[in-house]
């Protein structure tokens, strides 16, 4: 049964996003706006922005749809998901603002001085950010679908619409103020019903939240959750490794921190980030251990945030209303990841294929960028949500994590070695990706490493990385002393 609220809460939060993007265009003139918002976004408005993109579809609707299916083991997801802003925080964040890049090829140019490199970059930002946008739009679809009974190319084409229109015409600067915007409308989407569902569960006489397949003690915590065998221990360790080395390699997390005026402020920035996603996942959570009890072998697991406030609540006046706050939540979530996403990519095609990073360039780049997500979306619908994410991490983690590592605390890195370890790690992991979005993933341990890349793919990448470099350590630039000190020498000294 359709929701008469639902459509005209999306055509609100769409109209809101445009008008805010609007906004934002006042200030939107150069190049800088376009790419890293003059560098001038507080900690807090930065905040605020990566959680409005990083809060995906995967954390909206996937993390939900995965306890519901499969209990409390899957809560590593949400953990790694959060954890890995502690990595940036430690490791990245302070030195690659300071490094003055506008993208992650400006980086891998500027510390390591090959062009060649630069160009493999690209493509890999292009892939990661193309690969994470299929499951935004999948879930825009999918929203669109479940509570108006539209068509699903819909939701995937005013998605599509909304977001290229929007990066096009104000870019970084444009899309801070709306992202900003949107993690707090995505807070208030998800914990408002829940204060409503857990009232109805208390008035049902408290039901168990979890049954005797994910049971409420610690097994949850253990790697492998339920599952001991040694693929369990290895998908877990795996997935941990994709969620928490992955978030630092992602682009459209990074080209943020560009955007701060400090290594300060980035870290500054980070901690923020932190506070917000970590709160944010307890509500996901709460959904799917309500599910179990409402909506129990619920076809579409990725549906549950959308389709429990009318189970619990009933498809009366509050339920309709509840379920139409918990769809606007969702479209904000898809729109405001993939502006994200689609700033990065505009950013890297603006600069290093379309054109030389003009308002111009990048905005052609915004429209051409925006194009085959839409269409492979709208060929593929049946994908699951959260494993599609996973794989974006894992192929992120498997190239960019190890780059941004090494290149920043290991003076001895070169660009064949850096090459050699992107393209054996990242890869090997996009070609698990291939497999497993073709279904050819296979069965027992074979399955379980296409499906699970990181655990092999990104030691891989560090191994090849070092061993290279070490092979051909008379490449290492001669200015890395220098470049290494402006990457972590304090703020007042910079050079």
């Amino acid at each position: 049964m359709s929701n008469p609220w639902a459509l005209p809460a999306i055509v609100l939060v769409t109209l809101v996003t445009l008008v805010i993007g609007v906004y934002g265009l006042r200030f939107a003139r150069t190049t800088s706006d376009f790419l890293v918002a003059s560098r001038s976004v507080s900690p807090t408005w930065n905040a605020a922005a990566i959680g409005g993109e990083y809060l995906s579809a995967a954390s909206f609707l996937g993390v939900a749809g995965l306890v519901l299916s499969f209990g409390l083991d899957v809560l590593w997801y949400p953990i790694g998901f959060a954890a890995g802003y502690l990595a940036l925080l430690l490791f990245v964040a302070g030195p690659l603002r300071r490094s003055g890049a506008f993208t992650l090829p400006d980086f891998c140019e500027l510390r390591l001085g090959s062009r060649r490199l630069r160009r493999l970059v690209t493509t890999f930002v292009v892939f990661i950010g193309w690969l994470y946008l299929l499951p935004q739009l999948q879930g825009a679809g999918l929203t669109l679908r479940t509570v108006t009974g539209a068509p699903y190319w819909v939701g995937v084409l005013l998605v599509s619409g909304v977001v290229t229109g929007g990066v096009a015409l104000g870019g970084m600067r444009s899309i801070t103020f709306v992202q900003a915007f949107q993690y707090w409308l995505k807070l208030t989407a998800l914990a408002l019903p829940v204060a409503f569902l857990l009232l109805h569960w208390k008035a049902d006489g408290a039901p168990a939240l979890v049954s005797p397949k994910s049971p409420v003690g610690a097994d949850w915590l253990l790697p492998g959750g339920a599952d001991h065998s040694g693929q369990g221990l290895f998908g877990t360790y795996s997935l941990l490794i994709a969620t928490f080395l992955g978030t630092m390699g992602l682009p459209h997390v990074l080209v943020r921190f560009y955007t701060n005026p400090d290594g300060r402020a980035a870290r500054r920035t980070t901690l923020g980030v932190l506070a917000l996603v970590g709160f944010f996942y307890l509500f996901p959570t709460v959904y799917g251990l309500l599910g179990r009890i409402y909506t129990p072998g619920l076809s579409k697991p990725d549906s549950v945030v959308l389709v429990l406030p009318g189970a619990v609540v009933g498809n009366g006046a509050l339920g309709q209303f509840l379920g139409a706050l918990v769809a606007a939540g969702a479209f904000a979530a898809f729109l405001s990841t993939s502006s994200g996403l689609l700033t990065s990519v505009a950013g890297v095609l603006s600069t290093d294929v379309l054109g030389r990073g003009s308002v111009r360039d990048f905005r052609l780049s915004a429209l051409v960028g925006g194009l085959l997500p839409c269409g492979m979306a709208l060929a593929v619908a049946d994908l699951d949500v959260s494993r599609v994410v996973g794989l974006a991490f894992a192929v992120a983690a498997a190239t960019f994590c190890p780059l941004l590592l090494l290149g920043i605390w290991w003076r001895g890195l070169t660009d064949v070695g850096a090459a050699a370890g992107m393209l054996c790690g990242g890869g090997s992991a996009a070609g698990a990706v291939i497999l497993t979005v073709l279904g050819y993933a296979g069965h027992g341990w074979l399955a379980v490493l296409i499906t699970q890349p990181a655990a092999w793919t990104v030691p891989l990448a560090f191994l090849v990385m070092i061993t290279v470099s070490l092979a051909t350590r008379r490449r290492v630039p001669p200015t890395v002393g220098r470049t290494l000190l402006r990457l972590h020498a304090p703020d007042a000294l910079r050079l």
